[in-house]
């Protein structure tokens, strides 16, 4: 196995009598891409900014591509591509002219015309950065992160303000960078947007990572119960029903007769439900089967 990308041990970081990062361990390997998921003050921007060597830490020991952060080298800088979460274009340049000036700064940049292929800026590569939309905006941001040929991108809320569709013609980019072989590092406040991109997330609150995981395990979710909800037909209790473990009233807003199964084996207590309604000829109105939610574990995981 290849030496990991990114490795974290006992990492601190205070400012003044504010500690920010509290003694954490993680590693990252190659080609993986890692959802760093937490509320404001977690620590995420903190441990970031270290990463990327901007910010020096307390203690702790940190390895990026093999180098301390904390000693950078030109040749290490050129491994590295950042996109912050605020776009900094120059406004006046084209796509191509944007590329062009940002290819200057390395020692083997990509080709130009390949980073506006990869990124999708193919139709656009002569219009001015401030004539494109917020996406296409976000994609030539990535298209200059990637110009230098990086082997590790740190990608600061990348979908910020996006409509639904700009967000999913970005997460297909962000996948392509798996595709070219590269290391990414996300931080997001979308759920969606790590369940659908990470590898692996891991989750902070108040300078500690609190759960690392793949999305459909954090927190133990694989081990949680399944709810599977629906309307209490007329006249029915839910003693009357054939499966245990029902509780009724407990969803938000609804009027006492929403039926709650939580329940380690969904489909033989919906299998016995659904025969047992179709015995009497009773709908199941509003059925439905719902594993815990990304958000629903984020949520335990991050409550203070």
């Amino acid at each position: 196995m290849s030496d990991p990308v990114i490795s974290i041990q006992g990492l601190h970081k205070s400012f003044g009598e504010f500690e920010a990062v509290k003694g954490i361990d993680l590693v990252v390997d190659r080609e993986e891409i890692l959802g760093v998921l937490g509320p404001n003050g977690a620590g995420k921007t903190t441990t970031v900014e270290i990463l990327e060597g901007y910010l020096g830490r307390d203690s702790g020991d940190v390895e990026v591509l093999g180098v301390d952060p904390a000693r950078p080298t030109r040749a290490w800088r050129e491994k590295i591509g950042i996109v912050l979460q605020g776009t900094t274009l120059e406004q006046t340049l084209t796509v191509r002219e944007s590329l062009q000036l940002y290819a200057g700064y390395f020692s083997n940049p990509r080709p130009v015309d390949e980073v506006i292929g990869l990124v999708g800026l193919e139709e656009s590569a002569d219009k001015r950065a401030g004539k494109l939309s917020g996406g296409q905006q976000r994609r030539l941001d990535v298209g200059i992160a990637l110009i230098g040929d990086p082997e590790l991108l740190f990608l600061d809320e990348p979908t910020t303000g996006f409509d639904p569709s700009a967000r999913r013609h970005a997460w297909d980019m962000i996948r392509g960078l798996r595709d070219l072989g590269k290391t990414v590092l996300l931080t997001t406040h979308y759920l969606e947007e790590a369940q659908a991109l990470a590898d692996r997330v891991a989750v902070m609150s108040d300078g500690v990572i609190v759960a690392e995981d793949t999305p459909e395990n954090l927190g133990g979710r694989e081990n949680l119960p399944t709810r599977i909800t629906f309307v209490l037909p007329e006249g029915i209790t839910p003693s009357d029903l054939p499966v245990a473990r029902v509780a009724v009233g407990e969803e938000p807003g609804d009027d006492g007769r929403i039926a709650v199964i939580e329940t380690d084996d969904a489909v033989k207590d919906l299998q016995v439900l659904t025969a047992w309604a179709l015995e009497r000829n009773l709908p199941l109105t509003g059925l439905e089967v719902k594993r815990p939610s990304l958000e629903d574990v984020y949520l335990q995981l991050t409550e203070t």
